[in-house]
C-alpha cells in the first residue's frame, strides 16, 4: 500500500484498540520513510460513520457519565478512563482528517499523521495506568461528543479545523492543569506525570488546528476571527467555556484578540 488516504482509513476502521495502535505506528513509520503519500487518484472519502471502536465503553449522554471523587482508586481510574477515551477518539479524529480532506499540502498530512501517532502513544500510557489501577478501557461509561462534532464538520475542512482542535481539544488545555493539581493533592504522581506529558504535546496538536484553520481561511479569503465566531454559534453553541489556560492557548496559535473575544461570550 502506498496511498496514505487508504492507510488512514485502515487505521480509522480498526475496532480493536491494540490493532489500531499497531496500525497507527506502522502507518506513521511508513509515512516518515516516504513509503506513503496522499494519492490524488485515491477514491473519494466515504460518508462519515462511526469509527472503528470496541463494543465497550458503553456510550451515553454526557450528562449520564458519573462524576467520581479522586480519593479512591476507583475514582482515579474513572478519571484516567475519561482521558483515555478522549485520546482514543483523538486517534480517530486525526486519521479522519488525513482520510477525509484531500488536496492539501504535504505538511497538512504530516501534522495530522503525527498527531495520530502521538494520541496512540497517549492512549497506550493511559491504558497501562488503568491496568495498574485494576481496570481496562471499556470498564466505565463514556460519551461521544468528540466524534459527534467530527460528523457535524465532515462537510468542510474549515469547520473541522476550527471546531475539533480549536474548541473541543483546546478545552483539554484549560482543564488538564486542574486535574493535575487534584491528582497531586491525593498523591497520584504516576497519573500526574502522564497528564503533564499529554498537556505539553496537546499544545502542538491544537497549534496544528490553528495553523490549518488559518490556511483554510486564507484560501477562501475569510476573516478568521469572524468565521470562528460564526462556526461556534452555528455548530457548537455553549461549547466554549472558561476559564482559559491563556499561556497554553497562546502557544497553540490563539491570538490575544481572539481570546478576548472568546472570553466575552463565555
Amino acid at each position: 500500500m502506498t496511498d496514505l488516504h487508504a492507510a488512514a482509513k485502515r487505521c480509522l476502521d480498526a475496532t480493536d484498540p491494540a490493532e489500531k495502535l499497531r496500525l497507527t505506528d506502522a502507518t506513521w513509520q511508513a509515512f516518515v520513510a516516504g513509503e506513503l503519500r496522499a494519492d490524488p487518484c485515491s477514491p473519494p472519502p466515504e460518508p462519515i460513520a462511526a469509527p472503528g471502536r470496541p463494543a465497550k465503553p458503553r456510550l451515553v449522554d454526557a450528562r449520564q457519565v458519573p462524576q467520581r471523587g479522586l480519593g479512591s482508586a476507583q475514582g482515579r481510574a474513572a478519571l484516567v478512563h475519561t482521558v483515555a477515551h478522549i485520546e482514543f477518539n483523538a486517534i480517530n479524529l486525526a486519521w479522519d482528517a488525513v482520510y477525509r480532506f484531500r488536496n492539501k499540502p504535504d505538511a497538512y498530512y504530516r501534522d495530522w499523521a503525527s498527531c495520530a501517532h502521538d494520541e496512540a502513544r497517549h492512549f497506550a500510557m493511559l491504558s497501562a495506568r488503568l491496568a495498574e489501577l485494576g481496570h481496562g478501557y471499556g470498564d466505565f461509561d463514556a460519551h461521544d461528543g468528540l466524534w459527534a462534532m467530527a460528523a457535524k464538520t465532515a462537510h468542510h475542512d474549515t469547520a473541522r479545523m476550527a471546531l475539533v482542535p480549536r474548541v473541543l481539544e483546546a478545552r483539554g488545555l484549560d482543564v488538564t492543569p486542574g486535574m493535575i493539581e487534584r491528582l497531586r493533592a491525593v498523591g497520584d504522581h504516576a497519573t500526574v506525570a502522564i497528564l503533564e506529558l499529554i498537556l505539553r504535546e496537546e499544545v502542538a496538536h491544537v497549534a496544528a488546528g490553528s495553523r490549518w484553520y488559518g490556511w483554510c481561511c486564507a484560501r477562501a479569503a475569510l476573516d478568521p476571527d469572524l468565521t470562528f465566531a460564526h462556526l461556534i454559534a452555528r455548530h457548537a453553541p455553549g461549547a466554549v467555556k472558561g476559564p482559559f489556560n491563556t499561556a497554553a492557548r497562546l502557544a497553540a496559535g490563539f491570538s490575544t484578540h481572539e481570546l478576548q473575544r472568546l472570553q466575552a461570550v463565555v
